[in-house]
């Protein structure tokens, strides 16, 4: 059984959401918590798995018990919230009193040790790992708290983990998607090249873009599965298409800042406007703040002021890499895009807003100034 943890039913619906996403992309762990109560792959059937799964009865039963939650003095809640209030002390004591905590389950299979990895708090891992806890574990994702490290790009923290025994060629939500894979979507490339370092998986041609080795790639269009590291993203099916293969990884490279390895793909036939899954090579690019990847794919032919998707399905539509890098606030972008021709007032098809209104709404009054400026 699952132990239940936080004491908002929203948190829970969204974890039902997140789990439904995660079976229709065929991800093994959540497609057999479906299976386990012969319950429809539907919004209703992923919170009746998710109710089911605590001990619940029904969507309404788990809503009274979270309601007595902090009452009742749960062993798993109270872990929770020490490593919610970054208290090592606390966590250590109630792990060192009720030794199996380190093994219980929590909410779509999530443990102590992946939630402490989810607060980038090495102090809180470390307690957990101390005690014996299961390094290579997944939650219902198949994500394990290695793909957390690579997911929020801490070195140290990724470090910490394959010293203790974890697995880099561990796919979670979807074939391939492994913790390199998960640093790679993201362009964390510090973490990327530490993981690269205990074994590429898989050795596909977005991997070793990411990468800029594109020697790597021994099977270029393999374990594509996974596409999007959570249900924000809106869902795709990725094809064994030779050209979609190419124009995905100058995205991908694009992101991790390999700018000679950009100019190589083109050379291959890849399209620099390309915008196969939720982004140009460009976007990506801007939205990770790659100068150098920017000066050079518009060098290679890609239009500053190309719309495109970005991020989830309410986000960006119609978007420009200058849009994003105003989001960020990022100043060296923004410079590198304006003194490139972007254009400051053209606005996005979604909020019909320009790039000076997406750094206002994100707060960043100097990048306001500098677009409203340019």
């Amino acid at each position: 059984m699952q132990h239940a943890y936080r004491e908002d039913i929203d948190y829970y619906d969204e974890r039902a959401q997140g789990l439904l996403a995660s079976a229709q992309d065929g991800t093994d762990g959540a497609v057999a918590a479906f299976a386990r109560y012969d319950a429809p792959l539907t919004p209703d059937g992923a919170r009746t798995v998710v109710a089911r799964e605590h001990g619940a009865e029904s969507w309404p039963a788990l809503q009274r018990h979270i309601a007595g939650l902090r009452d009742s003095g749960a062993p798993f809640a109270r872990a929770y919230r020490a490593i919610e209030a970054h208290d090592v002390d606390r966590l250590a004591a109630l792990v060192d009193e009720q030794p199996d905590l380190v093994a219980a389950q929590g909410t779509n299979g999530n443990d102590l040790l992946g939630m402490a990895g989810a607060t980038c708090d090495e102090r809180l891992v470390a307690v957990l790992l101390e005690r014996g806890a299961d390094v290579t574990r997944g939650n219902a994702h198949g994500w394990t708290p290695l793909h957390q490290a690579a997911y929020s790009n801490l070195p140290l923290l990724a470090r910490m983990l394959l010293d203790a025994g974890a697995r880099v060629d561990v796919s979670a939500r979807g074939d391939g998607g492994t913790p390199l894979i998960v640093a790679l979507f993201w362009g964390n490339r510090d973490t990327a090249e530490l993981l690269a370092e205990h074994g590429v998986q898989p050795r596909n041609l977005r991997a070793a873009a990411g990468l800029g080795r594109l020697e790597l790639a021994e099977e270029p269009g393999a374990h594509r599965g996974f596409y999007r590291p959570h249900g924000g993203f809106p869902a795709w099916q990725p094809s064994d298409d030779p050209r979609e293969v190419l124009d995905e990884a100058l995205a991908w490279a694009a992101r991790n800042d390999r700018a000679d390895t950009l100019a190589e793909l083109v050379e291959r036939g890849a399209a620099v406007g390309a915008d196969v899954y939720r982004g140009t090579a460009l976007a990506w690019a801007a939205a990770c703040g790659r100068v150098a990847a920017i000066r050079q794919l518009v060098a290679l032919g890609a239009d500053p002021d190309q719309r495109g998707t970005f991020g989830g399905p309410d986000h960006g539509d119609g978007i420009t890499a200058l849009h994003l890098a105003a989001q960020n606030g990022d100043m060296p972008t923004i410079r590198a895009l304006l003194e490139l021709g972007a254009d400051a007032a053209i606005r996005d098809r979604r909020h019909g807003g320009t790039p000076v209104d997406w750094a206002a709404h994100a707060g960043h009054e100097d990048a306001r100034a500098l677009l409203a400026a340019g």
